[in-house]
């Protein structure tokens, strides 16, 4: 085994995913431009190239180029802290979600040097195959929250840290949800691997033996990714940006990076964990990986520009009192179903 060229291989794999993952945000961004404008009878995004292909990079550019202001009593460490945490909560679970069976043979020559690509599954499609997977991303994941909450109290502005303080409240109510919501699929897989999960739906998707589940799930997810209607967080009637008013220029950038890269993750694992991953006929497994992925993020977006947001309270009686206990009987039923049948 050479094992720097096993780590070359894996840094090559993670970047080409990186960047895939980056391209996607950016244009996610402008997807749902496009959306809203057709859904609301108005033009999207169409003067930058051609049908506004390169409105993601002006968009980038104008980004760098403002000014980066941070408010004089603001605690600038936290603040400059803050919108790292978001970003990065983000990008980190992409490591443990599979997009594909194989992408590269079991073995390669390189130089001379055969290499058992089979190591550390880095012929598989996924950064790292840890057989915890879901745990992972859902620890990772739920650290955003710390970014939302230390930018709204580092900011120094009442209308930020009520947004923080509600992102809070918020998290944890649907949390508890959204773990509950797939313990169902867990019990079906027998693992906690995303990769046997989805080898589990090889015959049929989980989405057919967990109809609850799955509505539990994205409801959860959307709460999750503070999207409408669940975007208390931010809205503009009443906390005027919410935790991010006082940020601009890259850090504001970081922010929605982070908000749009929670939403494609979201989007990645409902397609792990119920619609089958990778699988599919005719197309290769990175396609219909993508296009179910894609079918999901187009949903959000969907409900964005159909719902109003609800009312705080609406939010919370919601997460407590009526998705905690269907999660509850979703187990149960499952249980009684894998008991008997």
């Amino acid at each position: 085994m050479n094992l720097p060229l096993l780590v070359g291989v894996l840094v090559v794999k993670t970047l080409v995913v990186f960047v895939v993952f980056l391209t996607t945000i950016a244009y996610v961004v402008l997807m749902e431009r496009k959306v809203l404008g057709f859904l609301q009878f108005r033009y999207g995004p169409n003067r930058v190239g051609p049908w506004g292909l390169l409105q993601p990079l002006a968009d980038a550019i104008k980004l760098i180029f403002k000014e980066d202001f941070t408010p004089p009593s603001a605690n600038r460490v936290l603040f400059v802290l803050a919108p790292m945490i978001v970003g990065l909560t983000a990008f980190l679970p992409l490591a443990a979600i599979p997009f594909a069976d194989k992408i590269l043979p079991d073995q390669i020559t390189i130089y001379g040097q055969t290499l058992d690509l089979t190591v550390a599954s880095l012929n598989r499609g996924v950064i790292a195959d840890v057989n915890i997977g879901i745990l992972y991303i859902f620890a990772v994941a739920g650290m955003a929250v710390y970014g939302a909450v230390i930018g709204g109290w580092a900011s120094n502005n009442k209308y930020s840290l009520l947004g923080g303080l509600r992102l809070s409240a918020q998290m944890i109510s649907y949390e508890l949800a959204l773990g509950l919501s797939i313990i169902g699929v867990l019990m079906l897989a027998g693992s906690l691997s995303l990769v046997k999960i989805v080898e589990a739906q090889k015959d049929m998707w989980f989405i057919v033996y967990q109809p609850l589940g799955f509505i539990l799930f994205l409801t959860a997810a959307f709460a999750e990714c503070a999207r409408t209607p669940f975007d208390l967080i931010e809205c503009e009637n009443e906390l005027v940006a919410g935790y991010q008013t006082e940020y601009s220029s890259m850090k504001w950038g970081l922010l929605m990076m982070g908000e749009y890269g929670h939403v494609v993750i979201a989007s990645a694992l409902t397609t792990t964990l119920y619609l089958g991953g990778w699988y599919g006929p005719y197309l290769p497994p990175v396609v219909w990986f993508l296009l179910k992925t894609f079918a999901v993020i187009f949903f959000f977006i969907w409900v964005r520009g159909t719902f109003p947001r609800f009312r705080f309270d609406q939010l919370m009686y919601l997460g407590w009192k009526v998705m905690l206990p269907l999660a509850l009987v979703n187990i149960l039923i499952t249980g009684v179903a894998m008991l008997y049948f």
